[in-house]
C-alpha cells in the first residue's frame, strides 16, 4: 500500500504515461492516432483502480469507482463503436498530413503525452475520493449534491449521444443539423454533460476533503468550452453545415435553455 497521497498521485502519473505510450505504440501500428480518443475515458476508470489497489480504501470508496467506470467505459465503448471502420479521424489525418514522417514521434508528445497529463491532472478528484472518503463523507451533502450532479451529466451525455446517434443513421438527414430531443435546447448536451459529470465527482471529493482539487472540473470545463470540445467542433460545422449559423443563432451552446425565436 502507498500511504503517502503524493506519492500515489506522482504513481498515477506513471500509470496514465504508461497506458497512453501503449496506445500511442497501437497507433504507429494502425496509421490512427485518433485511438487516443477512444481510449481517454477508459484511462481515468484504469487510473481510479490503480489508486483504490494501491490505498487502504474504505468501502465507501467503491461507489465513485462505479462511477466513473460506468462513465469511462460507456464513453469509450461509444466511441469505439461510433468511429469503426472510419479510418482516422480528420483532424489527426490533417496533422499527420502537415508533419510527414515525423509525426509518428511528434503525436507521441502532442497528442498521446499531452492527454495523458490532462487525464492525469482531471483525475485528482477520483484520487482523493478513493483514498479519502468514508461513509460519513459520502452522506455528506457535498457528495450526495454532487452524485446528483454526476447522474445528471451522465443521463445529457448518454442521451444526447444517442439521439445524435439515431439521426445520423438515417440516410434523408445527411448534411442537415441536429436540432431534435436535448439538441433542441443545447448545441452540445453531449459536452454539457462531460463537465457536469466532472463538477460532480468534485463534489464526492470534497466530501473527503479534497477542496484543492477544485482545479480538475475547471480544466475540463475549459476544454470543452473553449479549447478541444465546442469551439473546435462547431468550427468544422460552420463550414460543412450552412443550416448551421441559424441554429448557433437560436440556440444555447451548451447550458440548455428553450430556442430563442429566429
Amino acid at each position: 500500500m502507498i500511504e503517502s497521497t503524493a506519492v500515489a498521485a506522482w504513481a498515477g502519473l506513471g500509470v496514465a504515461v504508461a497506458l497512453m505510450t501503449a496506445v500511442w505504440a497501437a497507433s504507429v501500428v494502425w496509421r490512427d492516432a485518433s485511438l487516443v480518443d477512444r481510449y481517454w475515458g477508459a484511462g481515468f476508470v484504469v487510473l481510479a483502480w490503480f489508486w483504490f489497489a494501491v490505498s487502504d480504501s474504505s468501502l465507501a470508496a467503491l461507489v465513485p469507482l462505479a462511477l466513473v467506470s460506468v462513465w469511462g467505459l460507456r464513453l469509450s465503448l461509444y466511441l469505439t463503436w461510433r468511429n469503426w471502420g472510419h479510418g482516422e479521424d480528420p483532424r489527426y489525418r490533417a496533422m499527420r498530413e502537415q508533419h510527414g514522417e515525423t509525426f509518428v514521434w511528434r503525436s507521441l508528445v502532442t497528442v498521446f503525452l499531452l492527454q495523458g497529463a490532462i487525464l492525469w491532472l482531471v483525475a485528482m478528484p477520483l484520487l482523493v475520493a478513493v483514498r479519502e472518503l468514508d461513509a460519513a463523507a459520502l452522506a455528506a451533502w457535498p457528495a450526495v449534491l454532487g452524485m446528483g450532479v454526476f447522474a445528471i451529466g451522465l443521463a445529457f451525455e448518454a442521451v444526447g449521444d444517442w439521439q445524435l446517434a439515431r439521426f445520423k443513421a438515417r440516410p434523408g438527414n445527411a448534411g442537415k443539423v441536429m436540432d431534435r430531443g436535448l439538441w433542441r435546447y443545447t448545441r452540445h448536451p453531449n459536452y454539457f454533460g462531460d463537465i457536469l459529470v466532472w463538477w460532480g465527482l468534485f463534489g464526492v471529493a470534497l466530501a473527503a476533503g479534497g477542496w484543492w482539487t477544485l482545479f480538475a472540473p475547471v480544466i475540463m470545463t475549459f476544454l470543452l468550452a473553449r479549447v478541444s470540445g465546442v469551439t473546435l467542433l462547431e468550427r468544422r460545422l460552420h463550414e460543412t453545415r450552412p443550416a448551421y449559423r441559424d441554429y448557433v443563432a437560436r440556440t444555447n451552446a451548451l447550458v440548455p435553455w428553450f430556442p430563442r425565436e429566429g
